[in-house]
C-alpha cells in the first residue's frame, strides 16, 4: 500500500517546479548511484524528490534534515499529501522521538540521528538511498555524514544511491566528492518576487552589547513589526538569533496587536506548540523564530518576513577553553533564504533591520561548522568511524589542526581515546549517549554522584537548545521541574537518559530499582543546588571558576577570567559554569549560567586538572619560588621552594627581563663594547656570530645568563653578574679567534695612538681622531674581513668634528683644503700642511714639534 500511494502522489504531483526535473534525477542516480540536485528555496526538493526514488529503487529513503523540527514538520507534509497519519508511509525520527512503521518508505531524520545509524552498522541495511538536504548549511554531523557514507558506499554499499541537494550548495565541489562521474542537475525555481524594505536601527538602539541582543533592539525589531503588520497583508515571520530574544519580543508584540496571533517558534518548545506555528491559520498570525524557520520549513499563509538580522553560530575559543554560541550577523546567503520565506507562496515582501549599504558588508557565506565549532564530539564520531583526526576521509573542509589538537585533548582527559587518536571502550559508552561528549561523561558520572535522574535532568538542561534559561542553574532546574510537561522535549530527553544510565551495567532484577531512582528526587545525600554543580562541574571540569582574592572576578580552570551578570550568584567563592562567552575587546567571559560549588567538589570533578607544580617567578623585583598546587590555571595552596632548579630560575629571569627590560643587569663599559662588536659582527657577516638584540638576549638567558644565576634572588642579585664574561659565552668557535682582527676594539693610527672605535651603529662603526694624527695615511683598514669601511671621524685640535669620510684619500683631495682654509687661522699652532698625504703624522703643535 506505501508503494502505491507514493506511485499515485508521482503521477499527479503538487504544482511544484522540482517536479519538471525527477526524470533527469532519477536517470542521474540509475547511471551514477548519486547525484547533486541544485534548486531555489520553495521548489518542493524536500517534498517530492524522497518519494520519486522510494518508487525509482523500491526501498526505503531516508532524507536528512538540519533540525528536529524540519524532519517532523517534513513528514507531516508529505503524510498529509498522501492522506495519511504520520508514521505509516512517511515518518520521522529525531532524539527522543519517533513516528515510523514497518511500512515506512520515507524517513525524515536529522543528520546526527543517520550519523548514530552509520557507526552502529555502515552497511545500512533496508536502506536504498539517502538524501542529505540542506547541504548548504554546512552543519559539522552533515560534512561527516556525508564523507562516511561516500566511504560507506565504496566499500560496504556499491548499491546504496545517495543524493544531496540545496538551494545554494557548491554543486560541482560536493559531486566531485561523492565520485568523479557523478552528475549535477539543477533545477530552476519559481519564487514569487520579494521586495526589500531598509529598516536600519536608530543610533539609540545597539544591535549588539557584551551581554548580547540589547533590548533597546529588540524594540526596534517590535517596531519593524508593527509597521510591516500595518503596511502588509498575510501572516508575518520574524527571524530573531535565540530562544531569549524570541520571547523578548513575543510578549510586547501580544501586548500591542491582541488580535493577531503571535507564535513563538525555537528549539526549547514542546514538540505540540513548534507543530501549531507550523500549521495553517484562519487568522492572521505572526510566527516569531529563531534560524530553525530558515530553511526546509514552509510557514503557511507567511507574505511578509521581517529579519533582525543577527544569528547564533558556533564559536570556540581554544586559548581560553570557550566553546559556545556567539551572536553575529548574518550572512548574505542566510538572509536571502530568510527573505526567500516571504515568497514561497505569493509576491511577499522582507522587512530588512539595517541599512543596505551594511548589507553589501555582509560575509558572502556562513563558515562552515567545522571551521569555527568544538571539534570534541566530531573527533570521537571520527575515532568510532577508524579515522583519528579525519585521516583518510573526503571532508568538505579539514578540521583546524588547533581545534583537533583541543578536542582531542579533551577526549584524552575523557579516558574516550588512545594517545594516537584511537577509541577506547569508555570512548564507545560515552558516543552511545548521544550527546556532547563532555555532558555524556558528567551523565555516566554524575549519576553515581547524585543519582540518575537529577544527573540526567541536569545534562538534558544543558543540552537544550539555547542552553539553561537562568544564570542560576539551580534555580534553573527547579523552574523546569514544575513548567515542564510531559512532552517538551526537555522532559523526553531527561526520562531517556534517566532510563539509559539507570539500566547501565544492571542485571534485569536491579533494572527496576534503578529505574525508580532514576524518577525518584534521590541526590544520594546533597543538596540538589550542589548535585547540579557536581554535574556541571564533570561536564566542564575546565570551567571549574574560583573567585580571585579582593575581586568580583573569577578565574577559570581553563585559564579564561569570567564575571557574573548583575548580582547573580554574588558571594560564590566557587562556581561550576557551564557556559561563558568572551565579547571582543572584553577582558574577562560573560558567565551564562553556573552554579555555586565547594572546593572538595571542585578538586574531585576537576580531579584531571589537578598537579602540582614549581613555581619560579620574577615579582617586583624579586624571584619567587614556591611549590604550588593548581586545579588547572587556579591555585589552591602553595609552600616556599627553598632551592628551585636552575631551568626554572633561568626561565624566570628571563620573564623578567622581557617584562622589565635589560637594565635588570649590569652594563658596564666593557659589556657594552663587547656587545657592540658583536652586533656589528652579526650584521656584517651573518652567522654564526650571534644576535645580541634586546629580544635575542631576552630569548636566549639559559645560554648566556644561566650559569651565573645560582643563587639569585633579588634585582640587586642580578646587578652583581658579569655581564662581559656572560655575553662572551655567546662567542662561536674558533671563529672568536679572529674576533679583534674582524672587529678591533682599538685601532692604531699613524701616530701610534690606539683609538677606539665607535660599534654604537653596527651598519657604520667609526673612528674619532684628530686630523693632525692621520696626516700620511692613505686611509683607514677596512672591517669585518675588508667588507666594511671603516668611517673616519676628523677632529678639529679642539675634538670637535672637521669632517667625516670613509675615503680619506679623496678627502685629502678635494675636502681638506676648505677645511684647512677655515681652521688653519683658528688653530695656528698647528701643522697645516699643504699636501697632508705626504706629512708626518703629529700629536704637537709647531713650537712643541720645533723644539
Amino acid at each position: 500500500m506505501s508503494h502505491a500511494a507514493l506511485v499515485d502522489l508521482l503521477a499527479a504531483p503538487p504544482a511544484l517546479p522540482v517536479a519538471a526535473g525527477l526524470a533527469e534525477l532519477d536517470a542521474a542516480v540509475r547511471t551514477s548511484g548519486a547525484a547533486v540536485l541544485q534548486s531555489p528555496p520553495g521548489s518542493g526538493k524536500t517534498t517530492l524528490v524522497p518519494p520519486a526514488l522510494a518508487v525509482a529503487l523500491g526501498g526505503r529513503v531516508v532524507v536528512t534534515q538540519p533540525r528536529r523540527i524540519a524532519a517532523r514538520a517534513a513528514a507531516r507534509r508529505l503524510a498529509g499529501l498522501l492522506g495519511e497519519p504520520v508514521g505509516r508511509t512517511a515518518g520521522f525520527a529525531v532524539r527522543g522521538d519517533r513516528q515510523t512503521g514497518p511500512d515506512t518508505l520515507v524517513e525524515f531524520v536529522t543528520a546526527g540521528t543517520l550519523l548514530r545509524r552509520l557507526q552502529h552498522d555502515p552497511e545500512l541495511p533496508g536502506v536504498s538511498a539517502v538524501v542529505l538536504d540542506e547541504v548548504h548549511e554546512r552543519q559539522i554531523d552533515g560534512d561527516l555524514l556525508l564523507a562516511m557514507l561516500v566511504e560507506a558506499r565504496a566499500a560496504l554499499r556499491e548499491d546504496l544511491a545517495v543524493v544531496a541537494m540545496s538551494a545554494t550548495v557548491e554543486a560541482d565541489r560536493v559531486a566531485e566528492l561523492l565520485g568523479t562521474s557523478v552528475p549535477v542537475v539543477t533545477v530552476p525555481g519559481a519564487l514569487h518576487p520579494v521586495s526589500t524594505v531598509w529598516c536600519p536601527e536608530p543610533r539609540t538602539a545597539p544591535r549588539l552589547t557584551p551581554t548580547g541582543t540589547s533590548r533597546e533592539f529588540l524594540g526596534h525589531v517590535t517596531d519593524v513589526l508593527g509597521r510591516a503588520l500595518q503596511e502588509q497583508a498575510g501572516d508575518v515571520l520574524v527571524f530573531l538569533p535565540g530562544a531569549r530574544e524570541v520571547d523578548d519580543v513575543v510578549r510586547p508584540a501580544r501586548a500591542a496587536w491582541p488580535r493577531v496571533d503571535v507564535l513563538p517558534l525555537h528549539g526549547r518548545l514542546p514538540a505540540a506548540e513548534q507543530d501549531r506555528a507550523l500549521q495553517p491559520s484562519s487568522s492572521r498570525r505572526v510566527i516569531v523564530s529563531t534560524a530553525v524557520a530558515e530553511s526546509s520549513l514552509t510557514v503557511p499563509g507567511v507574505r511578509v518576513v521581517v529579519d533582525a538580522g543577527l544569528v547564533r553560530e558556533p564559536r570556540t575559543d581554544h586559548h581560553r577553553g570557550l566553546a559556545g554560541l556567539v551572536t553575529r550577523s548574518v550572512s548574505r546567503a542566510g538572509a536571502e533564504q530568510r527573505a526567500g520565506r516571504a515568497g514561497r507562496q505569493g509576491p511577499g515582501t522582507v522587512y530588512r533591520c539595517w541599512s543596505e549599504a551594511e548589507h553589501a558588508r555582509l560575509a558572502r557565506h556562513p563558515s562552515p561548522e567545522i571551521l569555527t565549532a568544538d571539534l570534541t564530539g566530531p573527533m570521537l564520531e571520527l575515532a568510532l568511524w577508524g579515522a583519528p583526526g579525519g585521516a583518510g576521509l573526503a571532508l568538505l573542509d579539514a578540521p583546524p589542526p588547533a581545534a583537533a589538537a583541543a578536542a582531542l585533548a579533551v577526549l584524552g582527559e575523557l579516558g574516550a581515546v588512545t594517545s594516537d587518536g584511537a577509541v577506547t571502550a569508555r570512548g564507545r559508552a560515552i558516543a552511545e549517549i548521544g550527546a556532547d561528549p563532555r555532558l555524556a561523561r558528567a551523565l555516566l558520572d554524575g549519576a553515581a554522584a547524585v543519582g540518575p535522574r537529577v544527573a540526567a535532568e541536569t545534562v538534558a538542561m544543558l543540552a537544550a537548545d539555547g542552553g539553561p534559561d537562568d544564570v542560576d542553574l539551580a534555580a534553573a532546574l527547579r523552574r523546569r521541574r514544575a513548567t515542564a510537561g510531559r512532552g517538551s522535549p526537555w522532559r523526553r530527553e531527561a526520562d531517556r537518559w534517566g532510563r539509559i544510565v539507570a539500566r547501565r551495567d544492571q542485571s534485569p532484577r536491579d533494572e527496576r530499582a534503578a529505574a525508580s531512582g532514576a524518577t525518584s528526587g534521590a541526590t544520594h545525600g546533597v543538596s540538589l543546588d550542589l548535585a547540579v554543580g557536581i554535574v556541571t562541574a564533570l561536564a566542564h571540569p575546565d570551567r571549574i571558576a574560583r573567585k580571585r582574592p579582593g575581586s568580583d572576578r573569577y578565574l577559570m580552570a581553563g585559564g579564561a577570567g569570567a564575571r557574573l551578570p548583575g548580582g547573580a550568584l554574588a558571594g560564590s567563592e566557587w562556581l561550576a559554569v557551564a557556559e561563558a562567552t568572551r565579547s571582543p575587546g572584553q577582558p574577562d567571559a560573560l558567565v551564562r549560567s553556573a552554579v555555586p560549588i565547594d572546593e572538595a567538589t571542585a578538586r574531585e570533578a576537576g580531579a584531571s586538572l589537578l598537579g602540582t607544580a614549581d613555581d619560579v617567578a620574577w615579582r617586583d623585583g624579586l624571584l619567587v619560588s614556591r611549590r604550588v598546587v593548581r586545579l588547572g590555571a587556579i591555585e589552591l595552596s602553595a609552600e616556599p621552594l627553598p632551592r628551585p632548579p636552575a631551568a626554572l630560575v633561568a626561565a624566570a629571569v628571563q620573564d623578567g627581563l622581557r617584562t622589565e627590560g635589560l637594565d635588570l643587569v649590569p652594563w658596564p663599559p666593557a659589556a657594552i663594547s663587547l656587545r657592540r662588536r658583536l652586533a656589528f659582527l652579526h650584521e656584517a657577516l651573518g652567522e654564526p656570530w650571534p644576535d645580541v638584540s634586546d629580544a635575542a638576549l631576552e630569548a636566549s638567558v639559559p645560554a648566556w645568563l644561566g650559569p651565573d644565576l645560582d643563587g639569585v634572588r633579588t634585582g640587586r642579585d642580578l646587578r652583581r653578574l658579569d655581564t662581559t664574561t656572560a655575553l662572551r659565552r655567546l662567542l662561536p668557535w674558533p671563529e672568536a679567534a679572529r674576533l679583534d682582527v674582524l672587529a678591533p676594539e682599538r685601532v692604531t693610527v699613524p701616530t701610534g695612538s690606539a683609538v677606539r672605535v665607535n660599534y654604537a651603529d653596527p651598519d657604520r662603526p667609526t673612528l674619532a681622531v684628530r686630523l693632525q694624527e692621520v696626516f700620511g695615511w692613505q686611509g683607514a683598514p677596512a672591517l669585518a674581513d675588508g667588507r666594511v669601511p671603516l668611517v673616519l671621524e676628523l677632529l678639529s685640535p679642539a675634538h670637535r668634528p672637521a669632517a667625516v669620510t670613509a675615503d680619506l684619500a679623496g678627502f685629502w683631495r678635494t675636502g681638506y683644503p676648505q677645511v684647512r682654509s677655515e681652521l688653519r687661522g683658528r688653530y695656528p699652532k698647528h701643522p697645516w700642511p699643504e699636501d697632508p698625504a705626504a706629512a708626518a703624522a703629529t700629536t704637537r703643535t709647531k713650537k712643541a714639534s720645533r723644539g
